[in-house]
């Protein structure tokens, strides 16, 4: 290796790629940096001052998010100094941050790193004066400024990785808040509803309204399935997140979220239908009785083996009579891929016919 590639961290000698920062050469090296601004997804802003880091020479310390490599440093990411900063400044947040010990937000990192670093809860409370949107008309997304530590995290990710732009950091000060142009609902801007703000957002400011209707998710164990989105073609990974004792123990899927940047070829990205789109599967006008139509011209329910003997009967009826491209087989992307192949395997090697359809296909 050559010696332009090599740093000492922590007192290890070890190598980076040209490009890398010091939060890149750490992670990759399995030392741990905390970070609250920080998303691999978007450019570093070294805004939150979480991830401070020592390197030998400098006045002071430095964001390891925003610091490039470079050969020759000598960078410490613990000691004394650094371990003093992190403490204060969780308390620093703390000071106008709800506790929310009932988890109703959802996950909350900084909290998480307060209880890390031990941070002091006696500098004083201050109530947010930051603006709200409780008033926002979109069914999906919900904001608590009392929650938000103006990280710019949902704003970069609107902005970089979507490209639309919908949120921004509006006013000035202690009351610098999210905020859409002239205060607009989410549905009257360029949003387009995905939920990458929710997925990048640290504290929970940024969050689902439908699970906050559940008044005892925070209090129930909810498992994830992995499974792929149906939706289109791309087969973007999601995380069904289901609370087993839902459904009268049959289980109810509660939120659908994303894996971890990186992972996964979404790269922790979906969209409006791949994150919210999940109701029908509980919902109450869902069919769950087959139905035949009568003679008498209404529909009636049925057993399973008269629903499909009925259904048989009229799809080669139409067959015979008129031939099998008289018949056409459209799917559904709210299917799994698996229920998908078989409807094309059934038009195909069943009926000989190509006319066949799935509205996910690209």
């Amino acid at each position: 290796m050559k010696s332009e590639n090599l740093l000492q961290l922590d007192g290890e000698t070890l190598s980076f790629e040209p490009g890398e920062t010091l939060l890149d050469v750490a992670r990759r090296n399995g030392r741990e940096i905390p970070t609250l601004c920080h998303d691999p997804r978007l450019k570093p802003a070294g805004a939150c001052r979480t991830c401070l880091v020592e390197v030998e020479g400098a006045r002071r310390l430095l964001p390891s998010c925003a610091t490039p490599a470079v050969a020759g440093q000598v960078v410490a990411t613990r000691n004394d100094r650094i371990e003093r900063h992190r403490s204060s400044l969780m308390a620093l947040y703390l000071t106008d941050h709800p506790e929310r010990p009932d988890g109703s937000r959802g996950h909350d990192e900084l909290l998480e790193m307060a209880e890390r670093w031990d941070a002091p809860r006696d500098w004083g409370r201050m109530a947010s004066i930051r603006s709200d949107r409780s008033d926002d008309r979109n069914p999906y997304i919900d904001f608590d400024a009392s929650a938000c530590i103006v990280c710019g995290r949902c704003t970069r990710y609107c902005d970089e990785v979507e490209g639309v732009s919908a949120i921004t950091l509006a006013a000035r000060g202690s009351r610098t808040t999210i905020s859409t142009a002239d205060r607009l609902s989410l549905l009257d801007t360029t949003c387009e509803l995905c939920g990458g703000c929710i997925d990048t957002c640290p504290t929970g400011a940024m969050t689902e309204k439908g699970p906050l209707r559940l008044a005892d998710l925070a209090q129930t164990s909810l498992s994830k399935v992995r499974t792929t989105c149906n939706f289109c073609g791309v087969g973007c990974q999601i995380d069904l997140n289901v609370d087993p004792d839902g459904n009268d123990g049959r289980g109810r899927v509660v939120r659908v979220t994303s894996p971890e940047p990186g992972t996964t070829t979404n790269d922790g990205n979906l969209c409006v239908k791949g994150r919210f789109a999940y109701d029908f599967i509980d919902h109450p006008d869902r069919l769950t009785t087959p139905l035949i139509r009568g003679e008498d011209g209404e529909l009636h329910e049925a057993s399973w083996d008269d629903a499909l003997a009925a259904a048989a009967r009229g799809l080669l009826r139409v067959a015979d009579e008129c031939g099998p491209d008289a018949l056409g087989f459209v799917s559904s992307s709210r299917c799994t891929v698996e229920e998908n192949y078989l409807v094309q395997k059934l038009a195909r090697a069943v009926f000989h016919t190509n006319n066949v359809h799935q509205c996910a296909a690209t």
